[in-house]
């Protein structure tokens, strides 16, 4: 068999709040049919490295300063006119965001370190890039400057806060991914070209995830947990609002976060402002491991998700999947992509972002449909079985990787 090589190809690797690429990475490995490789273009932020990801992360190939000077210089003597074309390009579609714009220029010399690295390959590669941003960028500039082919998918902040030069990056790839419905609709606009636009999930692998279905206890303490980092978007503030504006449901529940991130203190002093000590718990980050024993303990999850003063939200949390696939009841809000897995009423409850009294409301109802809570679980399961399963996933992204990268036979 004539395996493929497919380079991914992020901003950072690896980040511990992207497992899904990881996932995603290992299944098409198992499959037998491609070669990978991960590459990126900046160093981690994060520390902590998911035993999942480990492997991977010995494989990892990233740029150093002189290997970017180095592939800097390469284009230019070996292809300077698609160079010069690619820096015409980047100034005209980022010029109207002077920081947008410096982080994009920033970039090109790494991914002329990549495309040169491609240029050696006796056999083509296909680069597939996770977020439309800067990584589709570099995917594009290789594209350009190699020729290799490019396709990327699509989360959230590189479609609701950055379009750069988004429409040329769709125009020249092979195809597009992206996780909702929601984000396809808002792609289409910047696609005049017709590139093919496809939904594929961010799965899960549901066997991973053992279902208890569960309701409220009609009693005592209701065990929620949120797990998130720590960002304005996500919507810990109005979460910890909602809890100080009580009721006798709303009251009985303790609340583990999971997660870190830039407002863990500002997080903590709402917290002691409104008296929720004893019931909130900052537990950071944590494993994949200890995240599916929180969910299997839990009473009840909630993702309070908002659209942020910069315009960042959600796209379709992972971690919904995940919540879903252990049967736990689950609050969320209608925004974006979330009401594809969140269904109100269904498999669960949703309130409007932002909406402190609205979220206070939709935890009351959960609280008191008490063991009723468990008509949720088994259609939230069914769902994110049938749509969500990461074979599912595997298996449309294959499918995409032959119909528009096909095999080409092995020169002799």
């Amino acid at each position: 068999m004539n395996r493929r090589h497919v380079t991914y190809l992020v901003s950072r690797f690896p980040v511990t709040s992207e497992t899904f690429i990881v996932r995603e990475l290992d299944a098409l490995d198992r499959s037998g049919e491609f070669d990978l490789e991960i590459r990126s273009l900046f160093p981690s932020p994060d520390t902590a490295v998911h035993e999942i990801a480990r492997r991977w992360n010995e494989r990892l190939v990233r740029p150093t300063l002189f290997d970017a000077a180095a592939g800097a210089a390469w284009a230019l003597l070996t292809h300077p006119l698609a160079l010069m074309t690619i820096l015409a390009n980047v100034v005209a579609g980022y010029r109207r965001n002077p920081a947008l714009l410096v982080r994009a220029l920033t970039t090109l010399p790494l991914a002329c370190s990549h495309a040169r690295d491609l240029a050696r390959r006796a056999q083509p590669c296909h680069v597939h890039a996770h977020y439309a941003t800067y990584p589709a960028l570099a995917a594009w500039a290789c594209h350009r400057l190699v020729g290799a082919s490019y396709s990327f998918t699509v989360h959230a902040h590189d479609l609701y806060v950055d379009t750069s030069m988004l429409d040329r990056k769709i125009a020249e790839a092979r195809y597009v991914v992206t996780i909702s419905r929601y984000n396809r609709t808002l792609l289409e606009r910047h696609n005049p070209a017709e590139t093919p636009i496809r939904v594929v999930h961010a799965g899960i692998g549901t066997a991973a995830y053992r279902y208890r279905p569960r309701g409220i206890p009609p009693e005592g303490v209701v065990r929620a947990l949120t797990v998130a980092s720590l960002q304005q978007y996500k919507g810990h503030a109005v979460l910890l609002e909602a809890l100080a504006m009580g009721g006798s449901a709303v009251e009985r529940i303790t609340l583990d976060l999971i997660g870190d991130g830039v407002l863990r203190q500002d997080l903590e002093a709402l917290v002691e402002r409104w008296g929720l000590q004893g019931r909130v718990r900052f537990r950071g980050s944590c494993s994949e491991d200890v995240v599916r024993a929180a969910l299997d303990a839990a009473d009840l999850f909630v993702l309070p998700s908002l659209v942020a003063d910069d315009g960042q939200m959600e796209g379709l949390p992972v971690v919904l999947m995940e919540a879903l696939a252990c049967g736990v009841p689950t609050v969320a809000t209608d925004l974006s992509g979330i009401p594809e897995i969140v269904v109100d009423g269904v498999t669960g409850l949703l309130a409007q972002p932002g909406d402190a009294g609205s979220l206070n409301r939709a935890l009351t109802a959960m609280i008191e449909r008490g063991g009723g809570a468990a008509d949720f679980t088994g259609p939230g399961r069914d769902l994110v079985t049938r749509e969500f399963d990461l074979r599912e996933s595997i298996d449309a992204l294959t499918g995409l990787l032959d119909e528009y990268v096909p095999a080409r036979p092995v020169q002799r």
